[in-house]
């Protein structure tokens, strides 16, 4: 029975050492991805955003522009 309890403890000694190891690896690979996040795609989003924005604004103003030419405010 002396014997059994010892290899629970070992187990339990290897599991725990394991869970804490993927623990701290992940918390060190989630700091990683969140840096990369704020580093590469949020700008690379707002940039793009901000493009299509002005594309988007041009083109509806161009649609304007042919609306007033093509179909004056009726009085």
């Amino acid at each position: 029975m002396n014997d059994f309890g010892r290899k629970v403890e070992e187990a339990s000694s290897r599991v725990n050492k394991t869970i804490s190891e993927v623990a701290e690896r992940l918390e060190k690979e989630s700091a990683e991805v969140i840096q990369y996040l704020n580093d590469e795609v949020v700008p690379a989003v707002r940039s793009r955003s901000t493009k299509a924005m002005r594309i988007a604004a041009e083109k509806l103003s161009r649609l304007a522009d042919y609306m007033e030419q093509n179909h004056p405010p009726q009085k």
